[in-house]
């Protein structure tokens, strides 16, 4: 719950990488919930800031430009304008949508790292780095890939195995190769500067588990999601590491330090700071003081986020800010799960996606349906799928046959009996205490899971005010009763009207174009959140405006059109990335390099869930001459049923590693196909356990 102290509410919104457009599944991960609370507020009048803005720097801007032949102001100009129109068409209302690359960033990130430095939050290291002799440059994170050394994925970056989660350094990955050169990179000295989080770790674990900053109650701890606690107690369990805060590269905000050049700041120092920034350039343009909404104590401040930047939002950032000083630390950090795509995770690189701006222009004037759906099936504690049959299901039997035909009969009837004119009620009618109840109930349990940050919960409960009106009207069939009854069907429509302008409040935050139009019919001219669950807000003799249709039905022709154009473009996609993009044969080995390699047949004996853990399954292999314990970042493709008794190839004689408490000893081999589908890789017939391969 909001503390009632709170004067000021700052929404940060995850800054999106200007290196390509928004798909649906960034919007249901944050912005959408982002913009749901803030017009949530804005509705109670309270002050609230709303800020994102483009993350314009890091090695991926890089990649995309070397990929495109262009230079990176080149890329980060093209995305920043697509997205921000992209939002602007979908109504994400954002007081600022900024931009790191502008001036007022560099200088405030640079400053930071300045405040920073001088209190001695770095360690200043000189260590071995990938270097690519090829381009005579050190390698970022994300310019090498390899094997992960958790999960055995061959595609891992230097800093993150998008197929099992884990952060990882780049030295830890196994067979590192530049993406610049596809050869094996070398390892030159470099100097870095370095945050040691692992001196942090008590007052952030106190933090985390238990609401409290500096022995003082800081925030509900059961107010956080689950998997946002579970994944920072399982990184500050497993032992904080000092992390990198500048990168070689020549695109970024410089290091303000001597022995410098050719330095830029890590992106996870330079990017979180562009909410402060924002922040800074909104407060000039509007004559306010930044300070309020970072310093005071009377500031809550919740960061939107998809799954992936827990870390960095929980540890990294507040770690920065609190050395720093000064300055507020989140009071929640509601993280969604992921959103797949019919059936399958969502691709940038295979064009599997739902792009915005896309369906901006697909879908003119329909921002709201596809708000309501992804706010339906929000991924906000497990991973959840959006398909187009689902997206015209909601719309044509929700949207369009219980609540649009819940408003137009109540208006188009009202037009019909009495021109227009908003009858009065007999309060004594039966079933007017009922609904008065009803109304009463559901806007109370909008507002607290609202104010919980459940919204789709509070969409379902906000859509049942509508559900209400309808089964009232159809269950009194005023049409039935106009010619006998002209006095009872006044008081019927009046109760209709003001269900409707219930509906509109409640539904306002997530239908907000539609609540417009609908306030605009019924000739509300202002309403607030304090007026929700009232039975008077549509006032005897009031004029409605003329009848409109708050939706329209979608057809079998245009899902079809957009299932077929989601298809074509992947099928497309994995055409030219299976004749372009295959993966070059990497460099020579020695025989003596193959010798080495202790691959073997063995037949799983069992298999089960690591505990904590939706990406690991921890099996039990018969290798003939021994049992092992290895763990493998395959739950998401196999059942524990489907892996016992078959038989797998493994690498033998990797040295044991511990993940989530056990200790795997081994790999699995696996083969991934054209659509990111895991295969084992099985031996023909059935063999000898312990048999070597070779």
């Amino acid at each position: 719950m909001t503390n009632i102290s709170t004067k000021r509410h700052l929404i940060t919104a995850a800054l999106p990488y200007a290196n390509g457009p928004i798909h649906i599944g960034h919007l249901a991960g944050a912005y959408l919930p982002a913009d749901i609370h803030a017009r949530f507020l804005r509705l109670q009048n309270k002050d609230v800031l709303f800020v994102s803005g483009s993350d314009e720097h890091g090695a991926a801007i890089t990649l995309r430009a070397k990929k495109e032949s262009k230079t990176p102001k080149e890329i980060v100009d093209q995305y920043h304008q697509l997205n921000q129109k992209a939002f602007e068409e979908f109504g994400i209302s954002f007081d600022i949508f900024h931009r790191t690359s502008s001036e007022l960033h560099h200088k405030t990130a640079s400053d930071f790292f300045k405040e920073l430095d001088s209190k001695k939050a770095f360690t200043k290291k000189t260590n071995e780095q990938f270097f690519d002799e090829d381009y005579n440059q050190f390698l970022a994170d994300r310019y090498i890939t390899g094997t992960c050394p958790k999960c055995g994925h061959e595609d891992a970056y230097g800093d993150q195995c998008e197929k099992c989660g884990s952060s990882l350094s780049p030295t830890e990955l196994i067979n590192p190769i530049s993406t610049l050169s596809k050869k094996k990179p070398v390892l030159k000295e470099t100097s870095h500067w370095y945050l040691p989080m692992q001196n942090e770790e008590a007052w952030l674990k106190d933090w985390i588990e238990n609401g409290k900053l500096n022995s003082e109650i800081h925030h509900d701890p059961k107010k956080w999601r689950k998997q946002v606690i579970g994944q920072c107690k399982s990184w500050i369990d497993g032992g904080l590491h000092e992390r990198a805060m500048t990168r070689d590269l020549d695109w970024g905000v410089k290091v303000p330090a001597e022995n410098a050049d050719g330095k830029v700041l890590y992106v996870w120092l330079d990017a979180p700071i562009g909410y402060i920034s924002a922040t800074k350039q909104w407060a000039s343009d509007h004559g306010k003081k930044w300070e309020d909404y970072w310093k005071s104590e009377e500031t809550e401040m919740l960061h939107f986020i998809g799954k992936d930047n827990i870390v960095f939002h929980c540890i990294i950032f507040p770690i920065i800010l609190k050395k720093h000083g000064g300055f507020n630390l989140p009071t929640n950090v509601p993280a969604n799960e992921f959103l797949n795509l019919e059936g399958k995770k969502i691709s940038t690189s295979r064009d599997w996606a739902v792009w915005l701006h896309e369906f901006n222009e697909d879908f003119p004037n329909q921002q709201d349906v596809l708000r309501y759906v992804l706010t339906s099936i929000a991924p906000e504690t497990k991973d959840s799928e959006f398909t187009w049959s689902d997206f015209q299901a909601r719309n044509n039997s929700e949207l369009v046959a219980i609540y649009g035909n819940f408003i137009n009969r109540s208006v188009v009837l009202t037009h019909k009996y009495f021109d227009g004119v908003v009858p009065s009620i007999d309060e004594s009618i039966e079933g007017f205490s009922e609904v008065k109840n009803q109304l009463e109930t559901l806007s109370k349990s909008v507002s607290q899971k609202l104010e919980n940050l459940q919204y789709r919960d509070a969409q379902n409960e906000a859509i049942a005010i509508a559900r209400l009106g309808n089964k009232f009207l159809a269950e009194k069939e005023p049409w039935k009763l106009i010619k006998t009854e002209q006095k009872k069907v006044e008081s019927i429509l009046n109760i209709s009207l003001q269900i409707a302008a219930n509906a509109c409040i409640a539904l306002s935050p997530f239908l907000p174009n539609s609540s417009q139009k609908l306030a605009e019919i019924l000739n509300m001219a202002s309403f607030t959140w304090e007026n929700l669950g009232k039975v008077d807000l549509i006032s005897n003799g009031q004029q409605l405006n003329k009848a409109e249709h708050l939706f329209s039905r979608i057809e079998d022709d245009i899902i079809e059109k957009q299932i077929n154009k989601l298809k074509s473009k992947s099928e497309s996609t994995k055409t030219e990335m299976e004749e372009t993009e295959i993966a070059p044969f990497k460099e020579h080995i020695q025989f003596d390099d193959f010798v080495k390699l202790d691959i073997r047949v063995g037949t799983i004996l069992s298999a089960e869930p690591v505990k904590k853990s939706n990406k690991l399954l921890q099996l039990s292999i018969d290798l003939g001459i021994e049992t092992r314990t290895i763990l493998s970042g395959i739950a998401k493709y196999f059942s524990v049923e489907d892996l016992i008794g078959k038989q797998v190839q493994v690498l033998c004689n990797l040295p044991p590693r511990k993940m989530m408490g056990i200790e795997s000893n081994g790999m699995v081999l696996m083969a991934e196909n054209s659509d990111g589908q895991l295969q084992l890789m099985q031996p023909g017939s059935s063999v000898k356990n312990g048999i070597s391969i070779s």
